[in-house]
């Protein structure tokens, strides 16, 4: 009984959710997929996303959220043009990997940024949680600079953020979003494995035995 109460529970907060919310989610859960697929099409799913959610996280008052979303709207068209060079489905942007230097770099600036971004927040707005969301918001950022351009360590940054993020949304009340992310966590450990499979075809075909 105590259990199906709470499944209960569960299924009535998800239906009072927004139905922004629902779309922006389905979206957002098409493009992740159609990203992992290496499909052109992920890009206007991710547009028509974050242009939803810019509203619905300015309105949260995530303000670092609604800044991402809106910088994902500029991403999704960077994308759709860097990866249709030479068709809808594999382009002549070829799949690469960071050197571990550059993984170092990476990392460490992200830090830097997240803690004076967060100090700024905590500071100066109401945001209840300036160092998640400043962290999420930031790697997030970075990170999506690394799948336009098409860098297979990408989705091992996704997992991490995408953890993150359902830590950030659940204290915030996106439940819905929620159920996103823990899709993304799926999508981003098929992506990786996907991507390293075209990685290690591609090599093949430039460096044939």
């Amino acid at each position: 009984m105590p259990a199906d109460f709470q499944l209960g529970q569960i299924f009535d907060l998800l239906a009072s959710q927004s139905p922004w919310e629902w779309t922006a989610a389905l979206l957002g859960i098409a493009y992740v997929i159609l990203a992992a697929r290496n499909s052109l099409w992920c890009w206007p799913a991710a547009f028509i996303s974050t242009a939803i959610y810019s509203v619905l996280f300015w309105e949260g008052k995530l303000g670092m959220q609604a800044f991402l979303n809106l910088y994902y709207l500029g991403m999704a068209v960077y994308g759709y043009s860097a990866w249709s060079k030479t068709g809808p489905q594999e382009t002549s942007l070829p799949i690469s990997r960071l050197s571990g230097r550059k993984h170092l770099l990476f990392v460490s600036s992200g830090i830097v940024f997240t803690f004076i971004i967060g100090f700024w927040m905590d500071k100066q707005t109401e945001n209840p949680f300036p160092y998640l969301d400043a962290g999420v918001m930031i790697f997030s950022l970075m990170t999506t600079v690394l799948t336009a351009r098409r860098v297979l360590e990408s989705w091992s940054y996704w997992l991490i953020i995408d953890s993150a993020a359902i830590l950030l949304y659940g204290l915030s009340g996106f439940y819905v979003t929620i159920l996103m992310f823990m899709v993304y966590l799926i999508v981003a450990t098929y992506g990786q494995l996907h991507w390293l499979k075209l990685f290690r075809e591609q090599n093949l075909s430039a460096n044939p035995a």
